[in-house]
């Protein structure tokens, strides 16, 4: 169990903290670096046949912001933080909580200040539970969308494509984002999602629809 100060700071929210340095930030920065290590080494262990490509791309979609949110969900972090958080804060942690980045960071944090506060076997131990799922499911996601989109294009003979986000929705903190992949100024597809990266890969799965390549 984590010292009482130590699980503060793991879901002290920068908006209310005293400074940005006494917030989740730090325990985030650290937790980002630990979850990518514990993540390396249990696909390196499960996979001796892939090499480096398929283990980072496989990487990226377990140490994901969705996959984080998920984990976040899942070990209710956003109801412990706004628990946490000063009585006149209330309303706006209630708001926050609903911030599919903040579910992410929380979960980052946490692993942080697990792994100053039990120390790395045990974090390991519970990041491993933690992330089971995402790291079962990852050899089925190796190739991001926009990379079979990409490598579809250039077998055809084309030239890269481009993406560029045509608009954005939602309060700042539950933002949703609309992208457009074009090629030569072609529009292949328009996909949305909670970052500007998962609207890029929702607009890369629906061109591949419209070529025929889904499941590529």
């Amino acid at each position: 169990m984590l010292e009482p100060d130590l699980r503060r700071e793991a879901l002290l929210h920068p908006q209310w903290a005293p400074s940005r340095l006494q917030s989740y930030e730090r325990l985030e920065f650290l937790g980002d670096a630990i979850l990518g290590l514990i993540v390396t080494v249990e696909l390196f262990r499960r996979h001796p046949d892939r090499g480096e490509g398929d283990l980072t791309f496989m990487r990226q979609r377990v140490v994901s912001r969705d996959a984080c949110a998920v984990v976040a969900d899942d070990c209710a972090l956003a109801g412990a933080m706004i628990a946490a958080a000063p009585t006149k804060f209330e309303s706006d942690a209630r708001e926050l909580a609903a911030s599919h980045n903040v579910k992410a960071a929380l979960a980052e944090s946490v692993i942080g200040a697990g792994w100053l506060g039990v120390g790395p076997e045990a974090t390991t131990s519970a990041v491993l539970g933690s992330f089971a799922a995402a790291l079962d499911v990852a050899p089925t996601q190796m190739r991001d969308a926009k990379t079979i989109l990409q490598e579809e294009i250039a077998r055809r003979g084309g030239t890269r494509v481009h993406y560029e986000i045509i608009h954005e929705d939602g309060p700042a903190q539950a933002r949703v984002f609309t992208a457009r992949v074009s090629q030569d100024g072609r529009p292949l597809g328009e996909g949305s999602g909670r970052s500007k990266q998962a609207a890029e890969q929702a607009a890369a799965d629906i061109a591949l629809g419209a070529i025929g390549e889904r499941g590529a």
